[in-house]
């Protein structure tokens, strides 16, 4: 038996089960059974494997799994969790105060914008961390089934409704999740609300949960890029948001000691997007448009907890 600590961390209610995997033998935590046994055991919608970095320009990779033992796909909200246990574990970033790290769908970059002595967002255990997670490139959008199929890392389909809380995500993201038109991989569904204050409110039906999780960090990203997509034609339908000035990702701490959290102040051309998740978790998605369906140097931000 391996001599391997586990963790569990949590992206806006996106639990984790996390391991430092440096100069050990892992073999085992990549066993599906494994990794279906310990996500049932700590209740969490993965597994992540933080290991040593296969080249000079990345300071660590990060392996994901789903809870049913699959794998091969980015996780948003797990990449700003893998990021925070990074730092916790002391690891210094080759590049000061940027992160870059090796995740199934490619290179990423991240940036740590608060952490738990910084009075910012604390919680109950006093470790969570804000994080600001580089994500893929995005290049083609397709508009079926009444929405939008996008790929951010890994595969989702966007759906925009009226009021996300009367949708039956269960059902309603089962049949969509195993629809032909995704086959034969499928794709992870979302559901999203334009609120009056230009928030977008979101559930996401993930496949290898194969279920409803309180966040997806991959869907708001998703989600974000198909809002704005919506928009760029005059003939297209959607909840179009506001070109304005950016808003605080998180809101000022209330104790005396700490400073403002840091907002997302967006460069020219470049577009932000507030999501809540499931319990009420604030993500930010922040990108360049560079064409009708072209989307470069997207971030997405949100806080990360060790639990």
């Amino acid at each position: 038996m391996p001599d391997v600590k586990i963790h569990k961390m949590s992206g806006a209610g996106n639990d984790f089960v996390v391991m430092d995997g440096r100069g050990k033998e892992m073999d085992e935590f990549r066993e599906a059974e494994r990794i279906r046994e310990l996500c049932r055991e700590f209740r969490t919608d993965g597994l992540m494997i933080l290991d040593i970095a296969l080249t000079d320009l990345t300071d660590f990779r990060m392996e994901f799994y789903n809870p049913d033992g699959s794998g091969g796909m980015m996780c948003g909200n797990g990449g700003r969790c893998i990021v925070a246990f990074a730092d916790w574990l002391g690891i210094t970033p080759s590049e000061p105060g940027h992160y870059r790290f090796l995740a199934p769908d490619g290179l990423h970059t991240a940036e740590i914008l608060s952490r738990p002595d910084s009075g910012c967002g604390t919680t109950d255990t006093g470790k969570q961390w804000t994080v600001r997670l580089g994500m893929i490139d995005v290049d083609g959008i397709r508009e079926v089934l009444g929405g939008y199929f996008l790929n951010t890392g890994t595969r989702h389909f966007v759906k925009f409704v009226e009021d996300v809380d009367a949708i039956d995500v269960a059902t309603e993201g089962k049949a969509l999740r195993w629809n032909e038109t995704f086959a034969p991989e499928g794709a992870n569904v979302n559901f999203v609300q334009r609120m009056p204050d230009g928030t977008l409110k979101i559930r996401t039906y993930e496949k290898g949960v194969e279920g409803e999780t309180l966040a997806c960090g991959t869907g708001s990203t998703a989600a974000a890029i198909a809002v704005w997509y919506s928009c760029s034609d005059g003939e297209k339908a959607g909840p179009c948001p506001e070109k304005r000035d950016p808003v605080p990702a998180f809101p000022i701490a209330e104790n005396n000691n700490a400073t403002a959290c840091p907002p997302l102040v967006a460069d020219d051309g470049r577009v932000s997007i507030r999501l809540q998740a499931r319990r009420g978790d604030i993500l930010t998605v922040d990108f360049i448009p560079d064409g009708p369906a072209s989307f470069s140097s997207i971030h997405l931000t949100g806080p990360a907890e060790l639990l």
